[in-house]
This record gives structure tokens, C-alpha cells and sequence, in this order.
């Protein structure tokens, strides 16, 4: 596995301090993102999940614990909108250029509005997904938030 993706090339770029974590990815896994939390030896709230959704049909990434759910109420009102929607996978896979279990926030291959979980952000450290299934980057939370220009919103339910 390499441990040098465009999601870590877009964090040394954006000079965020980070360090790489591997672990063996399971994918028949219910939750991957739980399934990565229990690898690692780290609480699943901590362990933060990547996915792309719509408002109001245009494309946004959130980023929320992997033990919580998105409200698609409270995700559209983050960005201002009226509706959002979860992304079909085929759709997400194009737009980031990441395989599902594997997406990362970081070095996709179209910016995006981004939001975070509030939450996330009262950890010292969280992990998020590194650009590829089995592999994950260690931060800051606001130094992800700061790298992403996200908006810190509360949109689990």
C-alpha cells in the first residue's frame, strides 16, 4: 500500500502536519468507518467519515463521526439550501477521483463546498481518510477544517 496519495500531497502542500495510519480494510464491513475505528484502537467519534452528498443538486462533502448519521435537514441548511441528498456512489467515485471506503476530503479531483461536524472539532486529534481504503491521516481537526475552507456546522441527527 502507499502511503503517498493526492490526499497526502494535498495536505503537505496545504503544510498541515499529519501523521499516516494503516490498517486492514474490510470490505464487507456494515460501517466501514466504525470497522476503521475499531482497527485503529480509536473511539469511532474520533474517527471521522468522509461523504459527498447534494444540495439542492449541486455537490458538497461532509465530514462527520463515524458512529453518527448526516441529517439531510441540517446538512442543507449548512450550505443554505433547501434539500440534500446522498451522492450515488458511481457519482462520487467520478467527482473525487476516490474509490468508496477510500474517499478522502483532501486532494480531490473538484473542490467542493465542505462542512464539518461541530463535534469533531473538540478533539485534539481526529483521523480522516487518506486517499485510499486501509489508510488514514491523523490532525488537527481545525487544521483539516482550515485546509478544507470547511464550514463547522452541526448536521448529524
Amino acid at each position: 500500500m502507499s502511503k503517498t496519495t493526492r490526499a497526502t500531497q494535498a495536505l503537505e502542500k496545504a503544510k498541515v502536519a499529519f501523521t499516516v495510519h494503516t490498517y486492514d480494510y474490510d470490505p464487507t464491513a456494515d460501517k466501514v468507518g466504525i470497522q476503521a475505528a475499531e482497527a485503529l484502537g480509536e473511539s469511532p467519534s474520533k474517527v471521522l467519515k468522509t461523504l459527498m452528498a447534494e444540495v439542492d443538486g449541486k455537490p458538497v462533502c461532509v465530514i462527520v463521526p463515524s458512529d453518527r448519521e448526516v441529517s439531510m435537514k441540517k446538512l442543507a441548511a449548512a450550505f443554505k439550501g433547501k434539500a440534500a441528498s446522498m451522492m450515488k456512489p458511481a457519482d462520487a467515485e467520478r467527482l473525487t477521483g476516490y474509490h468508496v471506503g477510500g474517499i478522502s476530503p483532501f486532494g480531490q479531483r473538484r473542490t467542493v463546498p465542505t462542512a464539518i461536524e461541530i463535534e469533531a472539532l473538540a478533539h485534539d486529534a481526529i483521523y480522516m481518510n487518506g486517499g485510499q481504503r486501509g489508510l488514514q491521516v491523523r490532525l488537527a481537526p481545525t487544521d483539516a477544517q482550515a485546509a478544507l475552507r470547511a464550514v463547522a456546522a452541526a448536521v448529524v441527527a
